[in-house]
């Protein structure tokens, strides 16, 4: 609990109070590799922090293919956000590719919170224009940058995927296939 309550501080500044009633609402879980945290279609309501692995979102389409959207790693706040506001069916899936760590909680629980706890307010409010903010970055980096910047900023933000991941999902994070991230990776070792 140590960790999820130094995560939630650094965000902003959280009561003795109020986390007494936060941290009962969490509880142990673990996803062995290869298991799904949320999987499309379901309506999501529990969340989670990961307090060790990695867990990826992805997306997959009609014919199978599937599309990473982002690499949750330790100290991160996982979930289907869009499924647990709204209450409907989820569209991504959530997977973990190491063995995984989690606190878990019902998300409406922590909600019901919120009226008596402006700073568990203030907490939640802080991760979701986090979470907006590296969307938007996310997107723009797709669609604007060529597949070596994309790479050198997946580098930056996740150094220690590469020994932890196929490369594959690497490359489908990167909006390549793996054959190009390999030259990309090539061209990096000659430089």
């Amino acid at each position: 609990m140590k960790d999820l309550y130094n995560f939630l501080n650094t965000i902003s500044p959280i009561q003795e109070n109020t986390w007494k009633e936060v941290k009962n609402l969490f509880k142990e879980h673990s996803l062995k590799k290869g298991e799904y945290f949320l999987k499309e279609g379901a309506v999501a309501n529990n969340f989670g922090f990961l307090k060790e692995g990695v867990v990826r979102a992805f997306y997959r389409n009609n014919e199978g293919a599937e599309y990473n959207k982002h690499f949750f790693t330790k100290n991160n706040m996982i979930g289907g956000y869009s499924s647990l506001v709204t209450q409907l069916p989820n569209t991504i899936n959530q997977q973990a590719l190491t063995d995984c760590c989690l606190l878990i909680a019902n998300y409406r629980k922590l909600t019901d919170l919120l009226d008596q706890h402006q700073d568990l307010e203030r907490i939640l409010r802080k991760i979701a224009e986090r979470y907006f903010v590296d969307k938007e970055k996310r997107e723009v980096e797709i669609v604007l940058l060529e597949a070596n910047k994309r790479y050198a900023i997946f580098q930056t933000e996740y150094p220690e995927l590469e020994q932890l991941i196929p490369q594959y999902h690497i490359a489908s994070y990167l909006g390549i296939t793996p054959t190009q991230l390999s030259r990309i990776r090539a061209q990096n070792n000659r430089s």
